[in-house]
Order: structure tokens, then C-alpha cells, then sequence
């Protein structure tokens, strides 16, 4: 039986989830890549909630440039927006993704803006 790119992504994203969980103090930093934008999201898993989402659509984002150098600065825009809302740690969730390209460059951007994770 062949999985189909979707199914083995799917069955990836499961096994990550079933490790990494963010809470209140220490929210997961999820990634999701579509072919035109990228999107981050910290989320409480233990009240269900999304605490602060920030993507290649918001208006702080440039959108000059390739790929990976638009995932650094949605990298740097939601690690902003977290230090403003008092979030310093994180878990990052790569999503299913391998850890390469624009998730990393995300990973980077986040980092150096002033997340620990």
C-alpha cells in the first residue's frame, strides 16, 4: 500500500502531536505551508485555544523576495507579537514538513527576533 504525499504528511503530523502539546506559559508553535503563503500559530492545547497567529498575508510582512526569506520575516513578526503578549518559550511544531527551507528559515527567523525553543 503507497500513501499518497497528504497521507504520509498526515500520518507525520500525528506522531509529532502525540509529543509535543503547548500550554498557557508554553503555547506550541504550529506551521502550516501552502504553496503561496505560510502561516504560524501558537497554540494552547490544554484550553483549545489559538493565542496569536501571524502569516505571509499580514500587512507588517514584505513580501519581496523568495520563499525563504518571506518565512524569516513571518518568523520574526510572530515572535514579535509573542514577546508583546508575554510568550518567550516555545515548542515548535514543524507541521509534517521536513525541517528544511521556508520551516526552517520560519524556525531561524523566530529565533532571532527572541523565542526560545
Amino acid at each position: 500500500m503507497s500513501l499518497t504525499k497528504t497521507e504520509r504528511r498526515q500520518r507525520i503530523k500525528f506522531r509529532i502531536r502525540k509529543i509535543v502539546s503547548g500550554t498557557a506559559a508554553k503555547p506550541r508553535l504550529s506551521v502550516f505551508r501552502s504553496n503561496k503563503e505560510i502561516y504560524a500559530q501558537f497554540i494552547d492545547d490544554v484550553n483549545g485555544v489559538t493565542l496569536l497567529a501571524a502569516s505571509s498575508k499580514d500587512k507588517g510582512v514584505n513580501l519581496k523576495g523568495t520563499n525563504v526569506e518571506i518565512a524569516t520575516e513571518v518568523g520574526k513578526l510572530a515572535a514579535e507579537k509573542a514577546l508583546k503578549a508575554g510568550i518567550t518559550e516555545v515548542t515548535f511544531d514543524r507541521g509534517g514538513y521536513l525541517y528544511h527551507g521556508r520551516i526552517k528559515s520560519l524556525a531561524e527567523g523566530a529565533r532571532a527576533a527572541g523565542l526560545k525553543f
